[in-house]
C-alpha cells in the first residue's frame, strides 16, 4: 500500500517547539522580514508550553513532517461582552500551498476557539502581503477600517512600565 500523504492538525506540544519556531522564521523571511525574529525556541517553550501558557499553536504535519501552523491566543471584547480569538502567525509550507491547509488551520482554531466560548476571530495582515489578505477575504473575514493597530516597543514599553510620561 502506498505513503499516506494525508495531513493531519493537533495542538503542539513542547517537543514541537523547535519546528514552531522554524516555520515563525520562515514566515518571516517570507515576508523579508527574517531580521525581525529575535525569539528563540526556549521563548516558545516558557511562554507557550508553561503552566500559563500565553497562547497555543495548531501543527499540521503530513508523515511527522511539519507544514504548517497556527499560533494563537484569547482576548476579551468589552463592547461584544464575549471572548475571541486572535491569530499570531498562520504559515504553511511551499509544499502544503494550494492544499487547503490554511482554511483548515483557520477553521480548527475557530472551531477549537467556540467550543471554549469565543464568538470572533481576529488577525493582523502584513500590509504588503496581499496574497494573504486575498486568502482572508475568501473566509469571510473583512478588513476593519475603523481601528488602527498601536505599539509600544522597545524604549516606549520601557518608559511607559517604569511609569514615565511623554507628556
Amino acid at each position: 500500500m502506498g505513503e499516506d500523504n494525508r495531513i493531519t492538525i493537533r495542538l503542539a506540544d513542547p517537543q514541537d517547539a523547535e519546528a514552531v519556531h522554524s516555520m515563525i522564521y520562515a514566515l518571516a523571511e517570507a515576508l523579508g522580514d527574517e531580521r525581525k525574529v529575535v525569539s528563540t525556541v526556549e521563548d516558545l517553550i516558557e511562554h507557550g508550553f508553561s503552566r500559563q501558557a500565553a497562547f497555543e499553536v495548531l501543527l499540521a504535519e503530513r508523515n511527522s513532517d511539519p507544514m504548517g501552523i497556527c499560533l494563537f491566543f484569547y482576548s476579551f471584547s468589552t463592547w461584544r461582552g464575549a471572548l475571541g480569538v486572535y491569530i499570531q502567525d498562520l504559515y504553511v509550507s511551499d509544499q502544503a500551498r494550494g492544499t487547503g491547509l490554511g482554511r483548515r488551520l483557520v477553521a480548527e482554531t475557530a472551531r477549537i476557539a467556540a467550543t471554549r466560548g469565543a464568538d470572533h476571530l481576529r488577525l493582523t495582515v502584513d500590509s504588503k502581503n496581499t496574497s494573504a489578505q486575498a486568502f482572508y477575504e475568501t473566509l469571510g473575514m473583512i478588513v476593519r477600517d475603523d481601528e488602527l493597530i498601536y505599539q509600544a516597543s522597545d524604549a516606549a514599553f520601557d518608559a511607559l512600565a517604569k511609569g514615565v510620561s511623554g507628556e
